[in-house]
């Protein structure tokens, strides 16, 4: 079972980035990274996802569409898979799932389970029974860590709109993070195996109604 006692993970002690400066900040700091390792922890069961086509058909309920522009992703996601081999770079990611499980998230395993078969990350799930001890007080953080020297604790608003992050840089502040997310990777089940079971039999999920409101039209 996992570690039921997760790391101190203190605000104040990391540096706050805006979006923009995350994104900038993860690009440039994954791009140097060799021969290495980087961990992510996802928790929510629901994130507001904007410029994604195959998100926005999963909003009006048209799975067809998004099981073909996954598919036509495939060339794109082996060459990214491609990139991180020629560095040594690994990717792992361990997700978390509820049940019922939510139309978002059937959605995203689809896409996590073509990045695994496509070699583009190793993921793993783990149910939020098995984590339960650990959220007695509150639920785990979303984390990501690169090759052991910068965690991100990702920050998002109660309706799942990203928000930057906290970074952090310390290894007294990344190295227990990266053992408490290792163990949950080595008591998840292989998604391959978790989507045959779990995954592929559900029907095709409904609509999605995002929570942001389409722009009211302004006259010319």
């Amino acid at each position: 079972m996992p570690d039921p006692n997760t790391p101190a993970l203190t605000a104040e002690l990391g540096e706050r980035l805006v979006s923009k400066d995350y994104k900038r900040d993860f690009r440039e700091r994954q791009a140097l990274i060799r021969d290495g390792a980087s961990w992510k922890l996802e928790r929510r069961q629901y994130f507001e996802e904007r410029n994604d086509p195959s998100r926005d058909a999963l909003t009006r309920g048209d799975w067809q569409e998004v099981l073909r522009l996954f598919a036509a992703d495939r060339d794109i996601v082996r060459a990214m898979a491609r990139e991180d081999r020629s560095r040594g770079h690994t990717f792992h990611r361990v997700r978390i799932v509820e049940y019922p499980i939510t139309p978002y998230v059937q959605w995203e395993l689809h896409w996590l389970k073509q990045n695994a078969e496509l070699g583009a990350s190793r993921v793993r799930i783990v149910t939020a029974d098995q984590v339960a001890d650990a959220e007695k007080n509150q639920q785990l953080p979303e984390i990501v860590i690169l090759d052991g020297r910068t965690l991100y604790r990702v920050l998002y608003t109660d309706n799942g709109q990203p928000m930057g992050s906290i970074r952090f840089t310390d290894p007294l502040r990344v190295h227990p993070w990266e053992r408490y997310i290792t163990s949950l990777y080595e008591a998840g089940e292989d998604i391959a195996s978790y989507f045959a079971r779990e995954i592929a039999p559900l029907p095709a999920p409904p609509p999605v109604p995002s929570p942001f409101p389409s722009p009211v039209p302004q006259p010319e």
